[in-house]
């Protein structure tokens, strides 16, 4: 089940990623096309150096800094802290696991005996 979600997880930010770079490439191509640059057509992603040397990251017009991802980080650690029916959650497949484990075990061992 944990490769599971991780395969998915990946494969969503992989496809996340392609919509990112495809918006930023139809951007690119419309002020190609009409030979100037106007506000109207904002880039996907936009990376600015500061005065002070940093980096300043803009996703699709909303800004990103380090400070917001420190925030959003805390809460998910305290979000984190302790959830019930997620602990019922993982015990339950582990159990399921183990059984169907055990079951496949002993239809094997009941085949390799009657071979």
């Amino acid at each position: 089940m944990a490769k599971f979600m991780a395969k998915s997880l990946l494969l969503t930010f992989i496809m996340f990623l392609g919509v990112i770079i495809g918006i930023q490439q139809s951007s690119h191509g419309i002020q190609q096309m009409r030979g100037y640059e106007t506000e109207e057509t904002v880039e996907a992603v936009q990376l600015k150096q500061k005065d002070d040397g940093k980096l300043e990251a803009t996703i699709l017009g909303n800004q990103v800094t380090s400070h917001d991802l420190q925030k959003k980080q805390e809460q998910l650690e305290k979000i984190e802290a302790f959830n019930f029916f997620s602990q019922i959650g993982k015990s339950l497949a582990n159990l399921v696991q183990k059984g169907t484990s055990a079951i496949i075990e002993g239809i094997l061992e009941l085949i390799e005996a009657y071979t």
